[in-house]
């Protein structure tokens, strides 16, 4: 069967959400037999949708890549100045599509490839509802089409575009019931194909804490931040939160990793790592007393699933549904609202012991059953089979 994905972003270096959740699901479909074909753009940077990546195709881990350039880079203030503008006032379908060309990434090129190159796929598999590419993809495609969508509750799901997002697929992966009760609740998915999935995670083996300990001259206990540091992820908040809670505490420290995308404060126990390699990342997570997940919008967070899989509890902003659903329903987790609620949960890790070990043997039961890359696949599978 040949199944062809259309993300916006792809390759080794893009860790994104969905654009990595797209490489991870792909690769293992090519492991299991799939034909697998990416379209994609050049751009490597979601920000500016800068060109970095040379067009025409290439394979990488076996699936085949088919990369075309933007037309246009995005000025992100001008983009953001009108995206304020447009979710608060009444527009029209015309300024709803200005906003989608400005949100990118535009490459008319890649929506021709679709509709040229319609005929050499089976079906059609879109990650994350937001982009120009899965608008007129969607749009323009006759055949088989799935969209992940990925989605939170944000002004942009309530554009009129997005009736025609919605509307256009046969089927839906959903990350989290979460995100299927509220995109439910704005659209109608009656007689179409409905999965609750999300990505596969990998459960470490036995990891060796003394070794990140000793390479990076950390000292127990700490929490841990994994992913892009911005406040768009309510990075900000957290390194408030943690100012004040230091004050009050002289145990606890802050590490973070990733893409480091604002400013830190200097600070004794507050650490940032950099990028660090899979098995590093795995031994920092299992090391931590939780992994903290400070983004009010979120649609499913693979960084709490890899905690889980490494046995260490979450502690989450409530804002984030299905990150609180992640606490609720795997008995996985705290999450807070506020500063009080961030510093009562801080405590209770660092005295209650036995709580902290049953959530993450909680954790890791909820991953094996939800999240553990053979029952994602296999729901795939059963996708493509009812699609077939």
């Amino acid at each position: 069967m040949k199944i062809a994905f259309v993300v916006q972003r792809y390759g080794k270096e893009v860790m994104g959400g969905s654009e990595l959740h797209c490489r991870q699901i792909a690769e293992r479909l090519v492991d299991k037999g799939y034909d697998c074909t990416v379209y994609t753009t050049t751009a490597k940077d979601y920000i500016t949708w800068k060109n970095e990546y040379p067009p025409g195709k290439t394979i990488f881990n076996g699936v085949v890549i088919k990369r075309y350039r933007v037309n246009k880079e995005r000025d992100i203030e001008s983009f953001n100045k009108y995206s304020d503008w447009i979710f608060s006032n009444d527009h029209t379908l015309e300024d709803e599509m200005d906003w989608l060309q400005q949100q990118g990434p535009y490459c008319p090129a890649l929506i021709e490839a679709l509709e040229r190159e319609e005929k050499d796929h089976d079906l059609f598999i879109f990650f994350t509802y937001l982009y120009y590419n899965t608008y007129w993809g969607l749009r323009r495609l006759k055949g088989k089409k799935v969209l992940v969508p990925t989605a939170h509750d944000e002004p942009a799901l309530h554009l009129g575009i997005m009736k025609e997002v919605f509307s256009a697929p046969q089927a839906f992966m959903f990350n989290t019931e979460s995100e299927k009760k509220m995109l439910g609740q704005l659209f109608s998915f009656e007689k179409k194909y409905q999965d609750t999935v999300g990505v596969g995670v990998e459960i470490p083996e036995k990891l060796e804490s003394s070794r990140f300990f000793q390479k990076y001259q950390i000292s127990p206990p700490f929490i841990l931040y994994a992913g892009r540091i911005e406040k768009g992820k309510g990075c900000q908040e957290l390194i408030d939160y943690f100012l004040k809670f230091s004050r009050r505490s002289l145990r606890l420290s802050l590490i973070l990793i990733g893409n480091l995308l604002m400013d830190l404060p200097v600070h004794p126990r507050i650490k940032y790592l950099g990028f660090l390699s899979p098995e590093e990342k795995d031994e920092a997570t299992a090391s931590a007393l939780a992994t903290v997940h400070s983004s009010h919008l979120e649609s499913l967070c693979m960084a709490a699933l890899e905690s889980l899989a490494a046995r260490t509890p979450i502690l989450v902003q409530e804002k984030a549904e299905p990150l609180k659903q992640h606490c609720l329903k795997g008995k996985s987790g705290l999450f807070y609202s506020n500063y009080q609620e961030f510093e009562e949960a801080l405590n209770l890790f660092l005295k209650d012991v036995k709580l902290r070990r049953a959530m993450g043997e909680n954790g890791l039961d909820y991953v094996r059953e939800n999240y553990y890359w053979p029952v994602v696949i296999e729901k795939y599978s059963k996708l493509f089979h009812s699609l077939s």
